[in-house]
């Protein structure tokens, strides 16, 4: 499978800013690990869909591990990010938790047929870069045990790093910056070959993919300024990507804006800054497999 997906995006090449967040979530991934496996019967066999560069994948396994282990399946398409999933999961489990590595698309092909049946599959941020939500939702479910549990990762209040007049251009580059990923993002859907708008709400898809007793949970990650080098290098990284992403939308003045924000040579560089921040809200939505 190539490093492309769905959505056209090299997530390989987007591996080391990956890494950087799931340091900075650690914290906040444990408690989301903890509460979703505390009801899990015993040896409980999680799937991690869309496994990344492994941050959840390690809560998940160390959840699993201190109530005396169990079975983690990592599901990605992307070799490299299954890869270093598969270590972090390893080294978070140890000797009490069995890790396996599945390629598979999770748009293209059902998950059951994949997977062993599960008692929790965990999908954050995959489900809204695949062509039909909805079905990747009632696929999502059909790899569920009876009883078992389906979180799904998607929406909040996005992420913040910089302040609002970085006092160079414009103030307000990062809401436009953000705008304009919101614009690419509409596109790529509306190109995306198969696509299919879902219309209705994360809860609302749990619900009408047969699961019951849904409900929704928030977390968020908060490192106010000054945030320290750790959220200076991951700010770094999410402002090239994002740029990236959007640059043929820029304007003259906030490309240049960027290019100075981003150049180590530059007296603007990020870098030499002390008010970078990292405050993000992801939601949380589970339902369970009658």
């Amino acid at each position: 499978m190539s490093a492309h997906t769905h959505d056209d995006v090299d997530w390989a090449a987007r591996l080391a800013g990956m890494r950087r967040l799931d340091e900075l979530e650690r914290s906040a991934l444990a408690d989301v690990a903890s509460k979703l496996v505390a009801d899990l019967p015993s040896g409980a066999t999680v799937v991690d869909v869309g496994s990344g560069s492994g941050g959840m994948s390690a809560a998940l396994a160390e959840a699993l591990r201190t109530r005396g282990g169990g079975t983690v399946v990592l599901v990605d398409a992307v070799d490299e990010l299954l890869a270093a999933a598969a270590q972090q999961a390893r080294g978070a489990g140890g000797d009490h938790v069995t890790v396996h590595e599945v390629v598979a698309d999770a748009g293209t092909q059902p998950l059951a047929d994949a997977v062993p049946g599960a008692d929790l599959v965990w999908a954050s941020a995959v489900v809204h870069h695949l062509p039909d939500q909805q079905l990747a939702v009632d696929r999502l479910v059909a790899a569920l045990n009876p009883g078992g549990v389906l979180a799904v990762a998607e929406g909040g209040l996005g992420m913040r790093c910089l302040p609002w007049d970085l006092g160079l251009g414009r103030p307000g580059l990062e809401l436009r910056l953000l705008a304009h990923r919101d614009a690419w993002f509409e596109d790529m859907r509306a190109d995306m070959p198969d696509a299919r708008r879902m219309g209705h709400g994360w809860n609302v898809a749990l619900g009408r993919a047969g699961l019951e007793h849904v409900s929704s949970f928030s977390y968020v990650v908060d490192y106010p300024a000054p945030g320290g080098p750790a959220v200076r290098e991951f700010v770094l990284d999410h402002l090239d990507g994002l740029a990236g992403m959007v640059e043929d939308r820029l304007g003259d003045e906030d490309r240049e804006t960027v290019q100075r924000l981003l150049d180590p040579q530059d007296r603007e560089h990020l870098g030499h800054r002390d008010d970078l921040y990292l405050l993000s809200t992801r939601t949380v939505h589970a339902g369970t497999r009658p």
